[in-house]
């Protein structure tokens, strides 16, 4: 039986011009083409990892609008459980996405409802955190919230997973409820306040932080790859080599795939490779949620 997993963060509507390069301050550039499409960190992960597999519920604040309704329903078609979404006098999150002929991209969020979470929310939805077995989150939503589900979960023995992006400042004491952390390399120099320039070094700072009490460490590398730290071990899972389109999305896409891995009893190690090949499909299609590839296209 697959483990469940509740994935707790942000939803956003995305906005993206692809354009030749990105403008300098003050500048305006043309751009090609422009799209819309659900997006947000969290509705991110949870739909990566539903896509994939996994048995998934949802937890996300929207506004009372178009943006929305429509994220509800896409939600539904999604297969995802609506049932604790909740909702903000804030309007729903936007997010302004720029992406250059490199597939390199620049964003700017509008939180809105994502940023009126509360302690309060949380202990609304402790029972869904009670039953599950994988708790994910990001930090597109106040951090105090994060750290309210964080203790919840690991007081209650679950698996709590934290993606610490956007990187911002986080309690100390969160790091001792942390079951597994997933910094990119700029997140981990945050974090442990070290200098991340390689394997030696992203092994050196995830020390660091596993004396704060993280249990686990993935550091996503991008195109290198990840390296797994765990205890006095470290493995490097190597990157697949794919022709990237748009790396929007793909370390959601990590993340979620990860979870499922995790879920179906998978070893970190394996839950990393099967992560790998997730986001390696991901990279190779325009858009973050929608760029997200199914089950059977990694089997």
């Amino acid at each position: 039986m697959k483990g469940k997993i509740v994935v707790i963060g942000s939803t956003n509507t995305d906005m993206t011009a692809f354009c030749d390069r990105m403008p300098l301050p003050g500048e305006t550039v043309f751009g090609n083409d422009f799209v819309t499409g659900p997006g947000g960190k969290g509705a991110n992960q949870a739909v990566a990892a539903k896509r994939l597999g996994g048995n998934v519920s949802f937890i996300c604040k929207v506004g009372n609008d178009i943006f929305g309704e429509n994220t509800i329903r896409h939600f539904k078609e999604e297969g995802l459980d609506t049932e604790m979404v909740m909702f903000s006098p804030k309007p729903s999150g936007v997010a302004l996405i720029t992406v250059d002929k490199d597939a390199e991209n620049s964003i700017v969020v509008a939180s809105g409802a994502n940023n009126d979470y509360t302690a309060e929310d949380i202990e609304k939805c402790r029972s869904a955190i009670e039953g599950c077995d994988i708790l994910l989150m990001q930090l597109e939503i106040p951090v105090q919230a994060v750290l309210r589900a964080a203790k919840i979960g690991h007081d209650l023995g679950k698996f709590v997973v934290l993606n610490p992006a956007p990187a911002s400042e986080i309690p100390e004491e969160m790091f001792g409820y942390i079951s597994l952390f997933i910094p990119n390399e700029t997140e981990l120099e945050k974090y442990s306040g070290m200098p991340v320039k390689d394997e030696d070094s992203a092994w050196c700072a995830a020390k660091c932080l596993m004396d704060k009490g993280v249990g686990n460490i993935i550091v996503t590398m991008g195109s290198k790859g990840s390296l797994i730290c765990r205890g006095d071990s470290k493995v490097f899972v190597k990157a697949r080599k794919v022709e990237a389109v748009d790396t929007t999305g793909a370390g959601d896409c990590y993340c979620g795939a990860l979870c499922v891995a995790l879920s179906e009893g998978k070893d970190i190690k394996a839950a990393a490779e099967f992560a790998t090949k997730a986001s390696a499909l991901s990279v190779q299609k325009a858009g973050a949620q929608v760029a997200m590839p199914y089950r059977e296209e990694l089997d």
